[in-house]
């Protein structure tokens, strides 16, 4: 079972562009399948034409993916945080001792794509800021699933993933369309390196666009502003993302 990557002390690395955000809000979403979600967005003062679902671990939606949709505005990127657990938990704050692990377990990947699928709804409306691009970032559990929306999601233009586990993902590759980031700490020991190394391949044999960075001697939850050790690891996971987004979005639809 994946395990717990951010603690509510963690707080998200900062990115390297950074021009405010002009709001953000809790919001609840509807899933196509009637689920109601808690999420939290925030919306980009100069937006570049991306939105971001922001998929967090096994603990939901805590304050680390709060902040981390900020500043995803705050460097162009509208952004959305999402809750896993509307389903068997209801609508409720995840940041104290919320009993997560019985409600990972009841989890499915069909659900979760219905609500990512609402997330990514919320970003192409008005309300959202109206992207024409949309992509995800999970880490941990919520890393395997962002990799998983390749083959989920139609018109995903990427899927972005830090210390996800190949195993959750690998029966999804065939139907996987859009491109892949896999960020991977070095010293990961959740799962072996060879795992990472094995999965760049079948995904090369299937044809799957994607991009690897390990970071060597990085242990797993790296990107965290409490990791002063591994800060330029964080630079550049900040960096790659925001290429990786540029380089797929398309141009604006708005001014």
């Amino acid at each position: 079972m994946d395990v717990m990557c951010y603690s509510n002390d963690a707080r998200p690395p900062l990115p390297p562009i950074r021009g405010g955000s002009t709001d953000d809000t809790e919001l609840v979403l509807a899933a196509g399948d009637d689920n109601r979600l808690l999420a939290y967005a925030a919306r980009a003062a100069k937006p570049t034409g991306a939105g971001i679902v922001v998929m967090p671990d096994v603990r939901g939606l805590h304050p680390f993916y709060k902040e981390l949709a900020r500043r995803f505005a705050e460097a162009g990127v509208d952004a959305v945080a999402i809750d896993y657990f509307g389903r068997t938990a209801g609508i409720g704050d995840r940041s104290g001792d919320f009993d997560f692990m019985t409600h990972v377990k009841q989890t499915t990947p069909d659900g979760v794509a219905a609500d990512v699928a609402a997330g990514l709804a919320h970003l192409r409306s008005p309300a959202g800021g109206g992207a024409s691009s949309t992509f995800t970032v999970g880490f941990c559990f919520g890393g395997s699933l962002s990799w998983r929306q390749s083959a989920a999601q139609p018109g995903l233009a990427g899927a972005i993933g830090f210390y996800g586990r190949p195993a959750n993902v690998r029966n999804a590759i065939p139907q996987m369309r859009a491109p892949l980031l896999l960020l991977i700490a070095g010293d990961d020991r959740a799962t072996p390196r060879d795992e990472f190394e094995k999965f760049g391949q079948e995904l090369t044999e299937a044809n799957v666009p994607h991009e690897m960075v390990v970071y060597e001697g990085a242990p797993h939850s790296f990107f965290d502003r409490g990791f002063e050790q591994h800060r330029a690891a964080s630079d550049d996971a900040w960096r790659q993302m925001l290429d990786f987004i540029k380089d797929q979005t398309r141009q604006p639809a708005r001014a």
